[in-house]
């Protein structure tokens, strides 16, 4: 923690909290952690996401470069998401996040399940 930014603009964190930053993106790099899902997979796990959030926030995070999109062709169509390698660099973040929200639920009583 001994490196500071100088500048907001061109701050490290900044960058991060960008890439992270929306209701919904931190909750979809996790569910995709376990493989490749579907949007209606995304969607079933969010049940309080609308459509139009769901679509927007993967435009993002693919737009970034940490999802992946794939069509494929057949009928009807098939489009599933997935992590990049970028996105992957993300998983000992997203587990350590995890972990904490398991002892912040003891600690403070949460109901939370493992």
């Amino acid at each position: 923690m001994s490196h500071r930014c100088a500048k907001f603009e061109t701050c490290p964190m900044t960058l991060f909290h960008k890439l992270v930053s929306g209701k919904w993106k931190i909750l979809i790099l996790w569910y995709l952690s376990s493989g490749p899902l579907r949007f209606s997979e995304i969607k079933r796990k969010l049940p309080d996401v609308t459509q139009k959030m769901l679509t927007n926030q993967l435009r993002s995070l693919e737009d970034d470069g940490l999802v992946h999109r794939e069509v494929y062709p057949v009928i009807p169509p098939k489009v599933e998401y997935s992590l990049t390698d970028l996105g992957e660099k993300l998983l000992p973040l997203l587990e350590q996040m995890y972990e904490y929200g398991v002892e912040y639920s003891k600690a403070m009583k949460i109901s939370a399940t493992k």
